[in-house]
C-alpha cells in the first residue's frame, strides 16, 4: 500500500494528493489493474507486445531522421 505523509505541517492537501499521484502512477499499480480486468488470449497478448515494439522502432527511427535533417 503506498502512503504520503507530510513533510512538515504548513504543507498543503494539494501537494500531498499531488505526490500521491505521482507514486502511484510510477508504482504501476493501476495499469496493472486495469490490464488484469479482462482476460486476454495469450497470443492476442503477444501480438499487442510485438505491435507495441514495432511503434517503438518506428517512433525512433522518425526522430532520428528528424536530427538528421531528412
Amino acid at each position: 500500500m503506498i502512503q504520503v505523509t507530510r513533510k512538515d505541517n504548513r504543507e498543503s492537501v494539494e501537494n500531498l494528493l499531488r505526490r500521491f499521484n505521482r507514486k502511484v502512477q510510477q508504482s504501476g499499480v493501476l495499469s496493472a489493474a486495469k490490464s488484469a480486468q479482462y482476460f486476454e488470449k495469450p497470443q492476442s497478448k503477444r501480438d499487442r507486445r510485438q505491435k507495441a515494439i514495432v511503434r517503438r522502432e518506428r517512433k525512433a527511427q522518425k526522430i532520428r531522421k528528424l536530427k538528421l535533417g531528412r
